[in-house]
Formats: structure tokens, sequence, C-alpha cells
């Protein structure tokens, strides 16, 4: 490993905040206005990117598509979830780390509630499970596992001395599938790239389809302590594993992705200087498509 991961993005450190001048057009939304399908935002377990915070963005653009959304603080239970055709769970964190990004990073969720997350997934709802860079994987690795998905808790890199920058997942080199979400419901709606920042890496079953998969170079670095990195990180070759993958699981479907400021658009102030994170970057211009058609594929428009 270099010394160069040492001085990772400079600006992880800065404060974040929804950036409120994000605005992209949407020609051909799913639903009118108010009429699709009720998705719920968790905000039950401290969580990062929460409905009016941080996955703002997130919630005006599904919004615009006609879904109903809103942020939910109620613990996962068979009543609660009957609320929702779609449950997003972004960024998760057990109490124990909300002011200690060090191990052990022990799960957001009780046991019951990740048996009734199961459940009613297996009976036909959509999930769509978040969990950025360590220590958010350790808070959703218990959840992650019913689904037969293997969460690593760490930070995943284009490779071990190419640490910095958004990293493009790209139709033409493979680490962009074809599916679904990336072709769309016709041409207009197709997705050749989409940029990722930071985040892990995770291993899928047989039964899974990856979508965003690291090229041969990829590497996980799994600090003690998130973003303190040292000659002696462990660090995991990820070259295959997955960053975004999707499922059908029972009647349900699920989506996990290793990385959650793709979805969103973010500002980072460190000081007087101000940095862009998210779909507001010239780099990420097909994201906003991109969860869209993820959206799409839960839903079950189109396809």
């Amino acid at each position: 490993m270099c010394l160069s991961c040492l001085t990772i993005s400079s600006h992880v450190a800065a404060q974040q905040m929804a950036d409120t001048t994000f605005y992209a057009e949407i020609e051909n939304p799913a639903y009118e206005l108010g009429t699709g399908p009720v998705v719920l935002i968790d905000e039950a377990h401290h969580n990062y990117h929460t409905a009016d915070g941080r996955y703002l963005a997130f919630a005006t653009l599904l919004r615009r598509d006609g879904y109903v959304v809103s942020g939910s603080s109620a613990p996962f239970t068979g009543e609660t979830l009957d609320r929702a055709d779609i449950l997003v769970i972004s960024n998760a964190l057990n109490e124990r780390n909300l002011e200690d990004w060090s191990l052990p990073t022990p799960s957001a969720f009780t046991d019951e509630e990740i048996a009734a997350v199961r459940e009613w997934v297996h009976a036909g709802g959509a999930l769509m499970l978040i969990a950025d860079h360590m220590p958010m994987p350790g808070a959703a690795e218990s959840l992650a596992a019913v689904f037969g998905v293997e969460f690593l808790n760490g930070f995943a890199f284009e490779s071990a001395t190419d640490t910095d920058g958004p990293m493009i997942f790209r139709r033409p080199d493979g680490s962009l599938r074809p599916h679904f979400i990336t072709d769309g419901r016709d041409a207009t709606e197709r997705v050749d790239s989409v940029a990722s920042f930071t985040g892990q890496a995770f291993k899928v079953g047989a039964g899974a389809s990856p979508v965003m998969v690291f090229r041969s170079e990829a590497v996980s670095l799994n600090p003690p302590v998130a973003w303190r990195f040292t000659e002696d990180t462990p660090m995991t070759r990820v070259g295959g594993w997955s960053q975004g993958s999707v499922l059908e699981f029972g009647e349900g479907r699920v989506a996990l992705f290793g990385e959650a400021a793709m979805f969103t658009a973010q500002v980072a102030v460190d000081g007087s200087n101000r940095f862009q994170m998210g779909m507001n970057l010239p780099e990420a211009d097909q994201n906003q498509q991109f969860l869209l058609n993820v959206m799409h594929w839960l839903s079950g428009v189109g396809n």
C-alpha cells in the first residue's frame, strides 16, 4: 500500500449537506405526480442520509417521478413495513458508532427487525439497501446476509495507488453490466456510466445480478478506525466484487449498493472551499437516470 492513501480525499472530513440548488429534468415520469408507490426512507437507525437531510435530492427526484416519499422513524415491524411499497435504508448506524467510527461496528438492527424485513421482502416488498464505507457495512452486514450478500467493512478504491476522485463504472469495459437498470424502459433511459464516491465492495450469491462490478485492480482498505490508513492497514483485493447488485427474493426484490453519495447531491464545506459530491458533478451526469431505473425495477415499471 502507498503513503498517498494517508491523504485520501481531503474534503471527506468537511461538513456535508444537501445541495438544495440541484435540479434535473425528468422527461418521462413513471407516474402522475403523487400517485406512485409509497417509498419509506428509514430514519429510525441513526441514518447518515435522511429524506430532509443528505438524501433531499434523492427524495425530491423520486417525488418528481410520481413516487410518494416520506421518512420513517419507526422500527421495522410487519405493521410498519406494510405501509411501504419500497423501503430505502441508507447508511444506518448502531448508536455505538454515532461519534466513534472505530471497530467494533455492531448491527444497526435488532434480530426481530431483520426477520421482519426478510419476511416482508419475501412476501413481495421491495428493498433498496445502501451501506457506504466503514462503519456502515458493519452496521448492515447482518441484514445483507439474509439475502445472501457479504458486506466488507472497508473503503473501496480503484487501486492501491489510485485512491482519489470518483470511480466511474462504464459499460464498455464491463464494470457496468447490462440489466434493466442500465438499459431502462427505452433507449432514452440507457445508462453507459455511473460515478461513485468511495464506498465499500461486497460479494453476492449465485442468484444475484451484479450491475456495478469492480475492475481487476480494485482494493478495499480495512482500517480499525475510519479514514485512518497506515502501511499496515489490511487490504483486500476486490476485483470482480460488486458495488451494485440486484436480486429477486421470494415474491420481492432487493437492490444493494455499497455507496450512498451517488444517489444524491451534496456539498462539502471546508472553510472557504466548497466541493460538490454526487449527482451534481459532471462525471455523474447519468446517475440520476440510473437511480430512476433502479426505482422502476423495484416497482416493476416497464419490466
